[in-house]
């Protein structure tokens, strides 16, 4: 038997790629990044399920991916495998499958074989994980005895139609190094006691979150420095205070210092599959099918059992086969070795999985397919804790809601005459149903990673495959290198190109049936003449895929004005959330909001950081207030000083026009820089001003031994006494800060930059640097509450004699204080667009020396480049295999869309963590519902006007139809109608005149010829003049 394998892509170097890999590394961490890297995994089984989990795999970054199947490609494939098309019918599924899975990353060495797999072929590839698809029992149970005796990583897994089954065996001892994929606990410290049980205090603001029993260490701790990078186990007595033992053999605490949880590893053993099989671990995934896991344990153990009996599988939505199936289930649970698996055997389940386990259904394969991926990372980097060991799943709410009536037989649905591409998932809906898939209409928001996944599910359901149907897809970004890590729809040579665009045109690949259509356009209210009323009626769904609640807050509310189904979803690292919105049935997406998170008070950051994220965000804004904002206001004087004049003194308080002065006369000063030597003398003393300068102007201001005004030591608690920084040109961090800063302003100017480090080390030792003088009377605010006190006078201050100015008043002396055209005219500058993925524009170079410079000062511990970036940048840490799976929940939900399920309980929200791992399954929750009169309404429910009616019209017509009197009408800040304004000689005859018409008086403009409705808003009274408080808006359809 030959064991040679086709080699599909040449090996690259193994040091792992930033800046492809940086998302998924802040998910991971290096180290677990780096032993993926170094991993072999062995795939069997290509059909839908098998390719998805090797998709995730490959786009990860393992070493070596083997993937491996006997058999065919057929059309039942077709419904799932999306690198399979008709021609391919009859070739062999891991040749097929080859080619397009090398492409996804050019780091992973990807292998395929049609050999049969023996101890020769695992021993050679040196395989570390077996994953198995698709397999019957026996040869279950034979690779599972041989992988467990062998210290190789087992993972099963398989889709029955819409029931999953995954399941782990990572031997007798693995070792778990991180439990739940969070970062360590860091809280500051305000004391230390000295004690036979040493207690630390944390700040009151908010519990630490340590557990009893973990460990810690200590870092920056004053006085007390025998406790600094020691680990001490802890005590839990308070949530704001942890015990480290006897403290009396150490210092007298003085004061700074954090403490950081240490992650200990875990280790924990697997049982084999065939123990496994007899006294299965079952994770519960749903807690409202408790009794789920036991029968589908059983279920998937009797399919083989059937077909070695019948010589076949359970014919689809066959009633004689079903009551076979469920005697062979009934019986194996009788014989499990001591007692029966469950008490609780449904019937109705049993038969129901005999009816649909030879479907396909690409959705289901997601789900499963995303999980078992992630498993198979932690097997070989021991990050995050695995399945144990049996996770099983269902969807059975995505069948038509009369299967689930009180009645033995369920009706057989209707099946095509001939195979299609989606006879898989025929067997599961019927052949009426796929119709609707292809005939339904749905929009996409985002061609992102999820916005890319989800276009491959739809594309293999069939979603806008008919010539009556449509998928439309908008993404108003650009592919760059990161996004190739989770957005499989791209390829390196798509880089720059639009996502929208080129997604589009690769799942049009996947199934050439598919009316797929690509925008460019964001949907805002700036493109409401695209995304119009003739758009939004036409759809069927809508699916999120964005990355901002803002936006999504808006495609909800357009969502809820046309009545049209919603899921959203995101992720954040391993956690993912899908929420369903259905019109009249569940609140909206908007109903209900997440806190703000908290913002850093200005003062800690100007003054008294604590946190390493402290100092970032004060970098970042150093930044932005050196080489963007000041620029980009100076590059808007350039352009039309008379607007810029007229922008800036409209609605800005003195003193933030001040400020906008200042920073125009400072980048167009006569002491901006002429060449790079310039730029070096400037960069030299802002280092100076900003590390030593100020820090020896608060430490002058509050000293060291600084007491309040009670007699506290000031520099206590959350407030570290700092110090100043003495340049050092033989400091890396010292030089990175003079390298970048002087980069940056050389490009602002157009100056040639110099990126020899050794040359502007020579350079910079040349430049004399004044020695610091102390100011007096110099202000410095000791907390929050008097900055913004000292800030809001500042923006109060000459406010009355502002308003006394005439535009032109104000205008003029705005151009009195800055620079003349003919003075700047000739000088080019350029701000920089903060762009965290650039790693050669010094951007990122920057705010990391400038943040741990800062650090220092304050003696907080320095963060690595790689987390400043993520801080700074609000980089949302992401992985494919999370991205995967929650977009097959979503695509659950669009089958119980077009099913049009009208029971709550058929619906599912999900909140999933694949790091610890954890489902969470619940029903939406309905809308809240108001009353007016004796009328019950939700967030649904509007007035409908059709036709353009008079003031006076419309009036009567509310007061006959709904028995209400309209004190007030107003659209947006518009007041149309109210009886005090009536009274004024302008508003005269607007009775006798149409409201539309009475709308583009008052706004001074012609509604767009797209536009064929007003939302309005109205307050009203009863018919015996009682207030009524609350009332649905009206949609006034005026065309």
């Amino acid at each position: 038997m030959s064991h040679t394998l086709q080699h599909q892509t040449s090996l690259l170097t193994p040091d792992i790629d930033e800046s492809l890999y940086s998302r998924q590394i802040y998910v991971m961490g290096k180290e677990a990044m780096n032993r993926l890297a170094h991993a072999h995994v062995l795939i069997s089984g290509m059909r839908g399920l098998g390719v998805e989990i090797a998709k995730n795999i490959i786009l990860g970054g393992a070493r070596t991916v083997v993937i491996h199947d006997c058999d065919k490609v057929q059309y039942e494939d077709l419904s799932s495998q999306y690198y399979f098309s008709e021609s391919d019918i009859g070739k062999n599924r891991a040749k097929v499958a080859v080619e397009k899975l090398s492409e996804l990353n050019s780091y992973v060495h990807v292998k395929h074989s049609s050999d049969m797999i023996n101890e020769t072929f695992l021993t050679t590839n040196k395989i570390n994980v077996y994953v198995l698809t698709d397999a019957k029992l026996d040869q279950q149970i034979l690779v599972g005895n041989y992988c467990h005796e062998h210290g190789i990583k087992l993972i099963i897994a398989n889709t029955k139609g819409l029931f999953g089954q995954i399941f782990c065996d990572f031997g007798e001892k693995f070792e778990v190094l991180d439990t739940n994929g969070e970062n360590p606990i860091t809280q500051v410290i305000t004391e230390i006691s000295h004690d036979d049980v040493g207690v630390v205090f944390m700040s009151m603001d908010a519990r630490h979150g340590f557990e009893d029993g973990s460990y810690v260490t200590f870092h920056g701790v004053q006085g007390m420095t025998e406790v600094n990078e020691h680990e001490f186990k802890i005590s839990v007595p308070s949530p704001f205070t942890i015990t480290i033992g006897d403290t009396r053999k150490f210092g007298i605490y003085e004061g700074g210092g954090t403490v950081i949880e240490v992650k200990k590893p875990h280790e924990i053993k697997f049982k084999s599959l065939a123990d496994s099989l007899i006294e299965p671990e079952l994770l519960l995934c749903d807690f409202s099918k408790m009794s789920m896991p036991s029968n589908l344990h059983l279920a998937f153990q009797a399919l083989s059992h059937f077909e070695e009996r019948y010589h076949a599988l359970p014919k689809p939505w066959d009633e004689s086969d079903a009551e076979k199936f469920y005697e062979i289930v009934e019986k194996l649970n009788i014989d499990n070795r001591d007692k029966p698996l469950t008490d609780e055997l449904n019937k109705h389940w049993i038969k129901l999985f005999s009816k649909i386990c030879t479907g396909d259904l690409c959705p289901m394969q997601a789900v499963i397919g995303g999980i078992a991926a992630q498993e198979v990372m932690k097997a070989v980097t021991g990050k995050f804790m695995p399945i144990r060991q049996f996770l099983y799943f269902d969807a059975i709410e995505c069948l038509p809601e009369n299967v689930f009536q009180p009645s033995d037989i369920i009706p057989k649905p209707r099946f095509s005459t001939k195979k299609t591409r989606y006879c898989s998932q025929e067997i599961v809906f019927g052949a009426d149903f796929q119709e609707k898939i292809c005939k339904s209409k749905y929009f996409v928001v985002g061609a992102g990673a999820i916005g890319c996944e989800m276009l491959k599910n739809f594309s293999m359901m069939g979603i806008g495959c008919d010539k009556e149907g449509g998928v439309y897809v908008t993404d108003m970004d650009s592919i760059e290198k990161s996004n190739l890590n989770r957005q499989f729809l791209f390829r390196s040579w798509n880089i720059g190109q639009m996502k929208s665009k080129v997604a589009a045109e690769t799942v049009k690949t996947m199934n050439p049936m598919m009316n797929i259509h690509a925008y460019i356009d964001g949907v805002l209210p700036e493109t409401e003449h695209i995304y119009d009323d003739k758009f939004f009626e036409r759809l069927d769904g809508v699916v999120n895929a964005l990355d901002n609640v803002k936006a999504r807050e808006y495609i909800d509310r357009r969502c809820v004005y046309y009545g049209k189904p919603l899921v959203d979803s995101g992720t954040l690292g391993t956690k993912a959330s899908v929420q369903v919105v259905v019109p009249y049935l569940t609140e909206s997406y908007s109903s209900t909001r997440d806190p703000p998170d908290p913002s850093i008070p200005m003062c800690l950051l100007h003054n008294f950081p604590n946190m390493i994220e402290h100092t970032i965000q004060w970098a970042r804004d150093n930044f932005a207030g050196l080489f963007t904002i000041p620029v980009q206001q100076a590059d808007e004087y350039q352009r039309d000083q008379k607007e810029f004049a007229h922008r800036t003194s409209k609605n800005l308080s003195e003193y933030d026009r001040t400020e906008i002065i200042e920073n125009v006369k400072r980048i167009f000063g006569s002491d901006r820089p002429k060449d790079f030597l310039d730029c070096i003398k400037w960069s030299r003393n802002l280092f100076q001003q900003l590390f030593h300068n100020t820090i020896a102007q608060l430490l002058y201001n509050f000293p060291r031994n600084h007491k309040t005004t009670t007699g506290e030591r000031f520099w206590s608690g959350n407030k570290r006494c700092p110090h100043v920084i003495n340049f050092d040109v033989h400091n890396k961090i010292h030089l990175d800060y003079i390298v970048a800063a002087s980069n940056l302003l050389a490009h602002i100017y157009f100056i040639d930059q110099i990126r020899d480090r050794q040359y502007i080390a020579e350079q910079v030792l040349k430049i004399k640097i004044p020695e610091f003088q102390p100011k007096s009377g110099v202000q410095i605010f000791e907390n929050e509450e008097q900055l913004k006190t000292d800030m809001e006078k500042k923006r109060r201050k000459n406010s009355i004699v502002e308003d006394d100015k005439t535009e032109d008043e104000k205008i003029n002396k705005l151009l009195n204080h800055l620079p003349k055209y003919d003075d700047i005219h000739n000088i080019n500058i350029r701000a920089h667009e903060f762009e965290k993925d650039d790693d050669t524009n010094f951007h990122i170079d920057y705010i990391a020396a400038t943040a741990n410079l800062r650090a220092e000062n304050y003696e907080i511990q320095s963060a690595d480049r790689s987390k400043i970036k993520r801080i700074a940048g609000n980089i949302i840490p992401a992985i494919a295999t999370t991205t995967a799976m929650v977009t097959g929940l979503v695509c659950l939900e669009v089958y119980k869309f077009i099913q049009g399920h009208k029971n709550l309980e058929s619906y599912k929200n999900a909140f999933v963590n694949l790091a610890l791992p954890f489902f969470g399954f619940s029903e939406p929750v309905p809308p809240r519902k108001q009353t007016y009169l004796d009328h019950e309404f939700t967030l649904w429910d509007r007035f409908d006007i059709q036709g353009d009616m008079t003031l006076e019209q419309f009036l009567e017509y509310f007061k006959k139809e709904h028995k209400l009197i309209v004190t007030m009408l107003s659209t947006g800040l518009t007041v149309l109608y109210s009886p005090h304004f009536m009274k004024q000689p302008s508003r005269a005859g607007d009775m006798k005149r149409k409201v539309s018409e009475i709308y583009e008086t008052l706004t001074h403009t012609k509604i767009p010829s797209h536009v064929r409705s007003l939302i309005l808003d109205f307050t009203c009274e009863d018919l015996e003049g009682n207030d009524i408080d609350d009332v649905p808006y009206i949609r006034y359809t005026f065309r």
